[in-house]
């Protein structure tokens, strides 16, 4: 077999591994592989995402702040639509999560109380007797994120990088100060620098590679469409309670898109939804909501791989050249460009940017070596 040689092999290509290739690309010889037909096809193309500071650890909000300003002023002809689009965030307070609130109130940045009032008068479908009590992150937008993808992609390939579609990694193994990877296509790459953004399939890479695994956990997140007329959802908050059981967001203008919130423990695989989380996303909006819902329109569902501490997993391993970018969660869009400048400098050999050098203990691999 023929072996390709190349400065870094990054492993997924959904958002983390095309964030830190797009990143590493001006000044490393890049190979992207994706096992798909197409990148991102499973967490990056099925997320709903939104940017919202006050959500996730304190690592998770050191990269998502690092992250707000690309969003909203991304680099000259990365994109040729904006990438950020301003929505709210409304956090429901039923009498027994008035302790969430308080907590959220007290620990978060950019966010007021409101009370249940207002916050009728910003969706009007809101029960009467639902919540005693709201807050508002105001600001909050949500994230174009096929367009970001896209954007990291095309930078890739504009600096020379390679992205290899139907190339799933097989046998990979490190000799001579290089790692060596042969996929699925027939073809080999061997490099100095090996990146895991295998997402749920993280530990599989891992193992593959002889690197200690760290104990990656996916778990199947649902999402619904239906239609909420005679409502006008346009312009309304993403709502939710603050015990994060369910959330709405409009969708497509007219559309509202729904999710219970659910955790469910999942190998790495396509993950499809179930019914039962569809009928538990619709029964708990209507608790709070009144929108009669007629039929499901759509309803999908993804996975968000959690490291055992729920804290993100990026930087180097313990076998030499090993680099993770993985246990994001349901945080990595939202950290996406603060994430892959973050560890293409530490790849290079550089200082990670201040803002966000507090981040490298709490998200370092090795705080799983025993």
């Amino acid at each position: 077999m023929q072996i390709t040689s190349t400065d870094a092999i990054i492993i997924g290509a959904g958002m983390a591994g095309a964030t830190v290739a797009a990143n590493l690309a001006n000044t490393h010889r890049v190979v992207l592989l994706e096992a798909e037909e197409s990148a991102g096809f499973h967490a990056t193309g099925r997320s709903a995402a939104i940017w919202i500071r006050n959500y996730g650890a304190a690592d998770v909000r050191i990269l998502t702040a690092a992250s707000k300003e690309f969003f909203q002023h991304p680099p000259e002809g990365f994109s040729e639509t904006p990438l950020a689009h301003d929505r709210p965030v409304l956090h429901l307070a039923p009498p027994e999560q008035m302790p969430a609130l308080e907590a959220l109130l007290a620990g978060g940045a950019m966010i007021e109380r409101i009370g249940a009032t207002r916050a009728k008068q910003m969706v009007p479908a809101l029960r009467e007797n639902f919540a005693v009590d709201a807050a508002l992150e105001t600001d909050c937008f949500d994230i174009e994120v096929a367009a970001l993808h896209n954007g990291y992609l095309r930078m890739l390939r504009r600096l020379g990088g390679q992205l290899a579609l139907r190339h799933r990694a097989g046998k990979i193994w490190y000799e001579g100060g290089a790692w060596h990877c042969e996929t699925s296509a027939g073809d080999a790459f061997a490099a100095p620098i090996l990146v895991n953004a295998a997402g749920a399939w993280g530990d599989v890479v891992a193992e593959l590679a002889g690197e200690p695994k760290i104990g990656l956990q996916p778990k199947r997140r649902t999402g619904v469409i239906i239609d909420p007329a005679p409502f006008a959802v346009r312009d309304w908050p993403l709502v939710g309670d603050v015990g994060h059981s369910w959330y709405a967001r409009p969708e497509a203008r007219t559309k509202l898109m729904l999710s219970p919130a659910d955790e469910t423990d999942s190998p790495p695989l396509d993950a499809q939804p179930d019914e039962f989380d569809v009928a538990v996303a619709v029964d708990r909006m209507q608790q709070a909501l009144e929108i009669e819902v007629r039929r499901v329109e759509h309803s999908w569902a993804g996975l968000r791989s959690f490291a055992p501490d729920r804290s993100l997993v990026i930087g180097p391993g313990q076998l030499p050249g090993f680099f993770w970018m993985c246990g994001q969660g349901g945080y990595g869009i939202q950290t996406a460009p603060g994430a892959g400048i973050f560890l293409a400098a530490q790849i290079r050999g550089q200082a990670v940017p201040a803002a966000m050098a507090a981040a490298i203990p709490m998200v370092s691999p090795l705080r799983f070596a025993a």
